[in-house]
């Protein structure tokens, strides 16, 4: 069986190729911490929709998880690179953490952080 992190990061990205904000926003918790690229940290579900809605239609995640742990049967987690690209050429790489929180049999984002990074020459 695959971890948490695969799953959950396949379905992120499915929903995100496909501009389905409402779709994202229920892989979140209720009350979710997230922190895009935005310089706030929001809270809960509706706020990740607002942010996910904002998001240009014809954007697309390339994701690789590179670690990820569990703590006991409901907390899980790990980190991945992401590469966001768009349709004009645009292009942001970054590191992504998530904390996930096991609700029942479905695993839901309960910490989202991205940290934008550039390349050094």
């Amino acid at each position: 069986m695959s971890h948490p992190m695969h799953d959950v990061l396949d379905r992120w990205k499915a929903a995100f190729d496909n501009h389905q904000p409402d779709v994202i926003a229920e892989l979140y918790t209720k009350d979710a911490l997230f922190q895009g690229f935005g310089p706030t940290v929001v809270a809960g579900r509706d706020a990740v929709r607002a942010y996910y809605e904002a998001v240009d239609a014809d954007r697309r995640a390339n994701v690789t998880v590179l670690h990820t742990y569990s703590l006991g049967d409901h907390v899980a987690g790990g980190f991945a690179d992401v590469t966001f690209t768009g349709a004009d050429g645009w292009e942001a790489k970054v590191h992504l953490s998530l904390v996930l929180h096991r609700e029942n049999s479905d695993w839901r984002i309960r910490q989202y952080h991205v940290s934008r990074f550039i390349a050094q020459d």
